[in-house]
């Protein structure tokens, strides 16, 4: 692995990385660009926590775009990962600030929920629902409910069309709902 890293420049890995299914060049990828990813976030999002969280999910986004053969000028790795970090930040800051107006326009007592009008959840029953999902179906459960991404990021990061990503949502959370004894 280490002599990996002297050998290959970054557009050769891209390309190894786009011919198939290559563990070595992806973990290189992700020990070149994981620091710098995180020094972002931590620049930018002045949290060690978030900014972790952002190494994680841009590595992801970027390895897939790698695997799929997506970028087209592979001497520019470091370019596009500094464009998907800036673009994943928009994305957090957007989502805060959509949660903040809404707590502007509704008031923190529309967050707490009560016995009145919404049902107390059993959070470890949720879990074990969601951890008995396909894969395929908790990451569209997940991307969609918990990150708050799109039907076309869900689609784009697991390669299914917009409606096949609507199908499994609606198919997993139908399941969730039994599980958690409210289909019955």
């Amino acid at each position: 692995m280490y002599e990996m890293s002297l050998e290959l420049s970054d557009a050769d890995l891209v390309l190894r990385i786009g011919q198939g299914h290559d563990p070595d060049a992806e973990s290189e990828v992700c020990r070149r660009m994981g620091p710098r990813i995180r020094l972002y976030g931590l620049r930018h999002l002045r949290d060690h926590a978030a900014a972790e969280d952002l190494m994680q999910q841009v590595l992801i986004v970027v390895l897939q775009a790698l695997r799929a053969g997506r970028l087209r000028e592979s001497e520019k790795l470091a370019s596009f990962v500094l464009g998907t970090s800036r673009m994943s930040i928009l994305e957090i800051r957007r989502g805060t600030q959509r949660r903040e107006k809404l707590l502007e326009q509704f008031g923190p007592e529309a967050l707490i929920p009560t016995s009145s009008w919404a049902p107390r959840l059993d959070h470890e029953r949720l879990h074990g629902c969601v951890q008995g999902l396909k894969e395929r179906e908790r990451w569209v459960i997940v991307m969609s409910f918990y990150d708050e991404k799109t039907g076309a990021d869900v689609a784009r990061f697991l390669g299914v069309s917009e409606a096949n990503v609507r199908v499994i949502r609606h198919r997993a959370i139908h399941l969730l709902r039994r599980c958690m004894g409210e289909g019955e």
